[in-house]
């Protein structure tokens, strides 16, 4: 490791640069226990658990036409879903309001950097740690969820369940990367905390609103679209070839690198859940030479690790450079 130090303005020194895995660990272990003893992960691991079985009690009571064979796990699928959509990102946010952002209004900052610990490490520990919180109660909720859930549902698949809780965790890890991320460039937690609800709206207001945006400037002629022709049923009932428009691969593509879209079409790569429902899907007639890989619902799985990656190392190397 390096002997080097780095020296904020409040004369606090700490090992500068380097990542130390021992050092991560210690402060993503010392989260994490925090966690456990404040009931936060059990409060989690209890929610997440009574969403599953609330979720199927009410398929398995209401929906007998949804309960057929082989379709109450996907049902089961697309509603949690659908909602995880919303409360994980939620969670996520809370978890990693105060993770940096808190130790530098409290002063705690300068007695955790006192110990043989970089910026780096502190920065990674605080991720991981706050990751492993709902990680891990994402787990506990779905493990013990799963004989209840299989016990209700006519039929349950294993495959569909294991899915929607890999896909749950690398979602919850994206938006833990963003806030652990902002929280470490913010110096109070008011401002960390106006951080975390731009995001929120960004995604779930903003975002949501672009597709309609660019649809009204394509009507207008202000950004070009994409024509292409489909066949339709004419007056007479015969087939007829008529030739429309659609958005530019650009813009599906923003729409696409949404977390919550990009959590969603994962899913429909893993399970069985899918189609008009679940995730976003292109028409083939839109595209003359096939749909582009990046609109392509893998490409899912590569949008959630640059969200994961890139927040958190724009902060390695903002937080290693600023005063304390």
């Amino acid at each position: 490791m390096s002997t080097d130090t780095a020296t904020g303005s409040s004369g606090t020194t700490s090992p500068s640069s380097s990542i130390n895995l021992e050092s991560v660990r210690a402060v993503a272990r010392k989260d994490f226990q925090d966690a456990v003893r404040s009931w936060m992960f059990w409060g989690l691991s209890l929610f997440f658990f009574v969403l599953l079985v609330a979720v199927t009690g009410t398929i398995s009571y209401f929906g007998e036409d949804i309960a057929a064979e082989g379709a109450t796990t996907e049902a089961l699928v697309l509603f949690v879903s659908q909602i995880t959509r919303l409360v994980i990102p939620l969670i996520a946010l809370i978890l990693g309001w105060k993770a940096i952002a808190g130790e530098r209004e409290t002063g705690s900052i300068k007695i955790l950097l006192s110990l043989p610990h970089s910026r780096k490490d502190v920065l990674l520990g605080k991720l991981l740690g706050r990751s492993a919180v709902l990680s891990v109660s994402l787990v506990v909720g779905f493990a013990l969820a799963a004989i209840i859930v299989a016990a209700l549902l006519g039929s349950f698949d294993i495959v569909d369940y294991v899915s929607l809780l890999v896909m749950a965790i690398i979602y919850g890890l994206a938006y833990t990367s963003i806030a652990v991320a902002l929280s470490s460039i913010t110096r109070s937690t008011t401002i960390a905390g106006a951080a975390m609800f731009g995001v929120f709206i960004l995604f779930y207001i903003v975002w949501n609103a672009l597709q309609t945006v660019f649809q009204i400037l394509m009507n207008r002629g202000t950004i070009d679209g994409v024509s292409y022709t489909q066949e339709v049923a004419g007056p007479d009932g015969t087939a007829q070839q008529m030739t429309m428009e659609r958005l530019p691969d650009w813009a599906l593509f923003i729409d696409m690198i949404d977390p919550g879209n990009a959590f969603q079409n994962a899913i429909t790569v893993l399970s069985s859940t899918g189609g008009n429902e679940l995730g976003t899907s292109y028409p083939d007639v839109w595209f003359a030479n096939g749909v582009p890989f990046y609109l392509e619902n893998w490409f899912s799985f590569v949008i959630l690790l640059l969200w994961i990656v890139v927040p958190m190392a724009i902060a390695l190397y903002r937080f290693d450079r600023v005063d304390l």
